[in-house]
C-alpha cells in the first residue's frame, strides 16, 4: 500500500492508497485544495479548517450534481464506475481529514 501526502487548506495529510493510484490521489487532493481556496474567497473572512472543508465539499458536490443533471444521455458504465471510484476516494479523504481534525 502506498502513501501520498496531500496539502489541503494549508495542512498536510498523509493518506494511504493502492499502489499505482498515487498520481490520481494527488490530482484529487489538488482539486480539493483548489476548492478550499474558492470556498474561502466566496465566503471571505478567516474560516476554521472544518468550515473551509465543509464549503469545499459543498462546492464539489454542487459541481458533481450539476454534471449529472446536465447530462443529455445516460452515463456509460465506465463513467459510473469512475464516479463511484471518485466518490470512494473523496469519502476516504474526508474521513482522514475528519479523523486528523479530531486528533488536533
Amino acid at each position: 500500500m502506498a502513501e501520498v501526502t496531500l496539502n489541503i487548506a494549508g495542512h498536510s495529510y498523509t493518506v494511504a492508497c493502492r499502489d499505482g493510484e498515487e498520481e490520481r490521489l494527488e490530482k484529487l487532493g489538488q482539486m480539493v485544495d483548489a476548492k478550499t481556496v474558492d470556498a474561502q474567497n466566496a465566503v471571505g473572512g478567516n474560516l476554521g479548517e472544518a468550515r473551509i472543508l465543509l464549503f469545499a465539499s459543498l462546492l464539489l458536490a454542487d459541481e458533481a450534481d450539476e454534471l449529472r443533471s446536465n447530462r443529455a444521455q445516460a452515463p456509460s458504465n465506465a463513467a459510473v464506475d469512475d464516479l463511484e471510484k471518485l466518490a470512494d476516494q473523496l469519502t476516504a479523504i474526508g474521513d482522514k481529514l475528519a479523523s486528523d481534525h479530531q486528533l488536533s
